[in-house]
């Protein structure tokens, strides 16, 4: 979804109606003191919507209309238009006020991946900026939030900045936007993890689609978002309704072993745990309960315990063996030797050639 706004010309100046009314007495020869007693107000009030003191109402308009035979929408539109002109003109010296809470944000990135538009002018950042979080200050983009900021805070060694990691969250929803999902169905998407576990020794172009759609089906809208700048986190989870989930994958590790992984833990999120938390995935030695839940699920669900158990019982761990076991479980040797691997049953540098390097369409486009 393309979130640039299509600007306009918009002068920088306006007519107060009161110019107007001044400019047509004058040319028809009537005086305040007549205009006044024609349309039974006083002939300050006049003077004052002359001078640009006072506005033109839609029960003086009306006045003008039959006193003048000049349309009342004329006059309303100019006043409209004048105030509104006011009014942008007082947003744009609070938006140059802004700039320094903005500029904390990966502005460049954004742009260049036409999420804003590209622009020097500050104050055109800083709409943009808001505009793509649907807000209209940084008060209430913080009030919008703060409860995603206590969601972080579950996570103790939880690094990221707040400012890096909202715009990729925001793109993800931004996708999922356009993502049309079943109702979600907490049974149909267990089965659905199911089929997607045996989905994990094709290749991007043929797993991704059949992975998506399933999803869908199960009510859960997958997108993957490139990492922006001072983002260190593999994937995100939260309920955009109460019948619809968003998975979010950075693609921050490309081997296949982390992918699967990511997912399947983001999934366990879903599962187990409540609709009201944003759950954000960072590298971390110490890890919330919840976590650690989300950790076993996407191991033992890609890697039964009691079959992986049995394997590395035996010893010595040949690659021939990790090969045949991976056959057996009908997945991707890589997730084989990512379990071995973190699990210290193997150094990290065994078997690296049964990993697989992915590369999605969307780390070179968003949208």
């Amino acid at each position: 979804m393309n979130t640039i706004k299509q600007y306009t010309f918009k002068p920088d100046y306006s007519v107060h109606p009161g110019e107007i009314l001044g400019e047509t007495l004058k040319a028809r020869s009537i005086s305040q003191s007549e205009l006044a007693s024609r349309c039974g107000i006083s002939e300050k009030h006049v003077s004052q919507i002359i001078n640009g003191k006072a506005s033109v109402t839609s029960e003086t308009a009306l006045l003008f209309e039959r006193s003048l035979g000049i349309r009342a929408s004329l006059w309303t539109n100019l006043e409209s238009s004048y105030r509104l002109h006011i009014a942008r003109r007082a947003e744009e010296a609070r938006f140059a006020s802004y700039y320094d809470w903005a500029k904390k944000f990966p502005l460049r990135s954004l742009s260049q991946r036409g999420w804003i538009p590209q622009t020097s002018n500050k104050e055109e950042k800083v709409r943009a900026l808001l505009e793509f979080f649907g807000v209209s200050s940084p008060t209430t983009w913080e009030a919008q939030y703060k409860k995603l900021t206590v969601a972080y805070r579950k996570s103790p060694a939880f690094t990221t900045s707040m400012k890096s990691i909202a715009p990729w969250v925001r793109i993800g929803e931004l996708k999922a936007s356009d993502i049309e999902t079943q109702p979600f169905n907490k049974t149909r998407f267990r089965r659905s993890l199911h089929k997607i576990r045996q989905l994990t020794s094709l290749d991007p172009s043929e797993f991704e689609p059949r992975m998506k759609q399933l999803c869908d089906e199960a009510g859960v809208a997958l997108v993957f978002v490139p990492e922006l700048p001072g983002t260190h986190v593999s994937g995100a989870t939260r309920w955009l309704s109460s019948d619809k989930a968003l998975i979010i994958q950075s693609l921050r590790y490309r081997t296949d072993d982390h992918f699967w992984f990511t997912f399947f833990h983001e999934a366990a999120h879903i599962l187990l745990h409540g609709k009201h938390t944003l759950f954000i995935d960072e590298e971390l030695k110490n890890v919330s309960d919840e976590e650690a839940k989300a950790d076993a699920f996407a191991a033992n669900h890609l890697i039964p315990r009691a079959r992986y158990d049995k394997f590395v019982s035996i010893r010595p761990i040949s690659r021939i063996r990790v090969v045949d076991f991976a056959k057996e479980l009908q997945i991707a040797p890589g997730v084989v030797v990512g379990r071995l691997q973190h699990d210290e049953i193997v150094p990290f540098s065994w078997f690296h050639d049964l990993k697989r390097t992915f590369v999605f369409a969307e780390e070179n486009e968003d949208h």
